[in-house]
């Protein structure tokens, strides 16, 4: 089973129909697992640095603030201690790692989910080719030919460095390449808009035997030398 999705050239001109298979864009939808997902990638990017000295990391004597009787308060013992100004914070913040293990098929899952989300309510377009040299005005028209709202992702495949070039600095547009594709990226996104060759070269997967980077690299040397080429 399939979804067709219709194909628009950078003039919003029907170029034909696409199939999206249902295993990727037709699946129910776990909103637990995405959340979950979503969250240990949020948590991923954290640097867990932070860091706040305690009563015996903080400089400053042994001695007494002030005399043990006779001054009506508290008596105290060191000026590093917690409740004086200057002394050291109880139970801060120390460095560790925010990491969660998430498995690749969790991952996935989740990926789908939203993808499927998404598509069921309109919200997958795909326009056959951008632009064919950096021209950000009629690139910005080719993407915002189907949605109007503020947050698009775009997800073009290596290669395409013109469609990069001229949306890379569009404030409400976020770039994405097809093997990065993620389910946060997805989430925060009202639109998502694939190149005819992103969603094809998604679609299809790395090629067996080979890393979806180590396929991109190839991709991108292949397009430097047909540049270096021409």
């Amino acid at each position: 089973m399939a979804l067709t999705v219709e194909v628009k050239d950078a003039k919003g001109t029907k170029a034909g129909t696409f199939d999206l298979p249902a295993e990727i864009f037709d699946v129910q939808v776990n909103v637990p697992l995405i959340h979950q997902v979503v969250t240990a990638q949020l948590n991923a990017a954290r640097a867990g640095t932070h860091k706040a000295k305690n009563r015996g990391e903080v400089s400053g004597g042994g001695k007494k603030p002030f005399k043990q009787k006779g001054t009506g308060r508290a008596r105290q013992g060191s000026t590093r201690s917690p409740n004086q100004r200057h002394g050291g914070v109880a139970q801060g913040p120390v460095p560790r790692k925010y990491d969660e293990r998430t498995p690749k098929k969790m991952i996935k899952a989740a990926l789908r989910g939203v993808l499927s989300d998404r598509q069921r309510n309109d919200r997958i377009h795909v326009v056959s080719e951008i632009v064919e040299t950096v021209n950000t005005k009629a690139a910005i028209s080719a993407v915002r030919q189907f949605s109007d709202r503020r947050r698009v992702l775009v997800v073009l495949a290596h290669g395409e460095e013109a469609s990069w070039r001229s949306l890379r600095n569009e404030a409400d547009l976020h770039l994405i390449r097809q093997d990065q594709l993620n389910a946060y990226d997805v989430v925060v996104s009202d639109d998502v808009v694939f190149s005819k060759k992103a969603i094809s070269e998604f679609v299809a997967g790395p090629a067996k035997g080979k890393s979806a980077t180590a396929t991109a690299r190839e991709s991108e040397l292949a397009s430097q030398l047909e540049e270096v080429s021409a």
